[in-house]
């Protein structure tokens, strides 16, 4: 009888550990927000790349708690703006943080 509540509170405290190990901080996204995250960044990549005008393989994308971060490099000016909307659009998108240049 002493060996299994030993063993069940080894148990207990491992399952505890794990579920504060998954909490979410403000430096590092929970396991449900990063699963989000990945979601919205396969959004946006397919976004970019039916768009006929931008050149997706040279646009970066990052997702951090609903915020899209873009990077890279576009042709000509008007396509930052372009990029910056369509992402916009995505559904659980929050925020974007453009850091697109202009290729000379």
């Amino acid at each position: 009888m002493n060996i299994a509540r030993s063993f069940s509170a080894v148990v207990s405290s491992l399952l505890v550990a794990a579920l504060v190990a998954c909490a979410p901080t403000a430096k590092r996204a929970g396991t449900g927000e990063y699963i989000d995250d990945t979601v919205i960044t396969g959004k946006v990549k397919a976004a970019l790349i039916a768009d006929p005008d931008l050149k997706a393989t040279e646009i970066n994308v990052e997702t951090f708690k609903g915020t899209v971060q873009l990077s890279g490099f576009v042709s000509a000016p008007a396509h930052i703006p372009r990029a910056v909307d369509l992402v916009r659009r995505i559904d659980g998108v929050q925020a974007v943080k453009n850091d697109i240049a202009i290729k000379r």
